[in-house]
């Protein structure tokens, strides 16, 4: 048993698309820094970040209703929307960036552009989607989204949709054709690739076991190989858990005070997949729909276009159920082991507020095929079961967490959790996650290396030259942005080929 301790300047614990981000900022900025990435899995993007374990939506707020909610006054908050899209934007730019140095290439093997729309049925929704679409369309962020409530303009815009629709119901729809589909778990391949490139250590099979703080106030890495069983100790300065589900528990393993009181709520999904290329044909947008009531807003329903090896598929959902593993390829015993004499109360109050979403869960859990295709003919009236095949998505977990809001709140989102020293920093939550990776990873840089950041400023703004400004302040920067991110990833608009 080798027990060398091995010293680097930075540890990133798993191989998804944070830690892909956050290496391949670094490496701009600190090129002379020694990076190693530990991985259990035997490839890079396998679990949150892989295609077919997330939605893909470039979540810009262009589609999701969840991110724009009605004020008791009847008119609609739509800072939360303005907030994610000025987030996807930073991560456009980036990936703009690397793709303009010829750090990654092919842009279309991860991005694609693809209509975001919003569909509702009933005179209330329909309301509520009108004034959405008012706000929204005010502000230059959302520029070129369209709505109608015409079923005539509606077949054109949704054929699948309408076909063989007998409901008298208001139906209603925006849409907006700047929007993408995201092939995360491609994206993930190339940054990992390129960081190899970079001299970046990769330890695919690598799982790691502990964390401990050393007297010297670094950190350290207990590792088992799990090929050869064989324990490694490597120390840094910095580290960084991004392992998905799995972060949790490693936070836990490093007692810094930060990581007390923290629960995690474990949500796993299905999604339905469409293996006749004929129905896949067509249909040509995203199309997110309204959560029931009791749902959480990651099952939102929606009806989405991929792009997953360069093919194009269709898929349905997500289903939600419940899963005590954190990780697809996590353990039954995840959630009862995250369960500490810290966080006990905040997991129980969590347990008591939530019962309408276990209650929710639990039906979905019970859901036979013949229901989840009622649901899927909601939107897709003519849809016949042969037609679709059932995908586990991946798994996620929500934070749950002591707020203003009272003890043991679901939190919805991601958010960092570091130690008040900046050495160590880790990932919590789910959607919209991926999409905003580069925001949270400039968000580890500001509270990790608060040191580093006058220097680092310039370099920045070279990758990413929104930064520090607001888009919605400054249109005219918005719209060269907008423009030349769309030139250089392939998304600008093209003119329709009718053949």
């Amino acid at each position: 048993m080798s027990s060398v301790q091995k010293k680097t300047d930075v540890i990133l614990i798993g191989a998804g698309v944070m830690s892909a981000t956050l290496g391949s900022l670094l490496k701009e900025l600190a090129p002379e820094w020694e990076i190693k990435v530990f991985e259990k899995l035997a490839n890079a993007g396998e679990e949150s970040s892989n295609e077919w374990n997330n939605a893909g939506t470039g979540h810009a707020a262009l589609c999701e209703l969840n991110y724009t909610s009605e004020k008791s006054d009847g008119s609609i908050d739509i800072s939360k929307a303005i907030n994610i899209n000025e987030q996807f934007q930073l991560s456009r730019q980036f990936w703009s960036y690397l793709v303009n140095s010829n750090l990654i290439r092919n842009p279309q093997d991860f991005i694609m552009p693809i209509p975001h729309m919003s569909l509702v049925q009933g005179e209330k929704n329909v309301t509520f989607l009108k004034k959405r679409f008012e706000a929204l369309s005010n502000n230059p962020l959302f520029q070129g989204m369209e709505f109608s409530d015409d079923p005539e303009k509606l077949k054109e815009w949704l054929p699948l949709i309408m076909e063989g629709r007998t409901s008298n119901e208001p139906i209603a729809a925006t849409k907006i054709d700047s929007g993408t589909d995201v092939n995360f778990g491609a994206l993930t391949r190339m940054l990992f690739d390129h960081l190899k490139s970079q001299n970046v250590e990769i330890h695919y099979k690598h799982s790691v076991e502990d964390i401990k703080r050393t007297s010297d106030s670094s950190w350290e890495v207990k590792v088992r190989d799990i090929d050869s069983g064989k324990i490694e100790y490597h120390t840094a300065k910095f580290v960084f858990i991004g392992g998905g589900g799995g972060s949790l528990p490693l936070l836990q393993k490093t007692g810094i005070p930060e990581s007390k009181h923290i629960g995690g709520f474990p949500v796993s999904g299905l999604f339905l997949a469409c293996n006749n290329p004929e129905v896949i044909e067509q249909h040509h947008a995203k199309v997110y729909g309204k959560a029931k009531v009791g749902a959480p807003p990651m099952s939102v329903p929606h009806l989405d276009t991929r792009y997953i090896d360069n093919k194009k598929a269709l898929l349905f959902g997500p289903f939600a159920g419940f899963s005590p593993k954190f990780l697809k390829t996590g353990s039954n015993f995840d959630l009862i082991g995250s369960v500490k004499p810290n966080n006990l109360l905040t997991m129980l109050a969590a347990g008591v507020k939530e019962m309408a979403l276990t209650k929710y869960l639990i039906q979905q859990v019970m859901l036979s095929n013949e229901k989840r295709m009622e649901e899927l003919r909601e939107f897709i009236p003519n849809a016949k079961s042969e037609d679709w095949d059932i995908v586990v998505a991946g798994q996620r977990v929500q934070v749950i967490k002591d707020t203003e809001a009272g003890r043991g709140t679901l939190q919805f989102g991601t958010e960092v959790v570091s130690a008040a020293d900046g050495s160590i920093a880790a990932l919590l939550g789910a959607s919209p996650g991926a999409s905003t990776a580069v925001h949270v990873m400039l968000e580890v840089l500001e509270k990790c290396f608060p040191q580093h950041l006058k220097e680092w400023e310039p370099k920045i703004k070279e990758m990413i030259p929104s930064y520090g400004v607001s888009l919605t302040e400054n249109p005219e920067l918005f719209q060269e942005i907008h423009t030349s991110t769309a030139q250089t990833l392939g998304l600008s608009e093209k003119e329709p080929v009718y053949s």
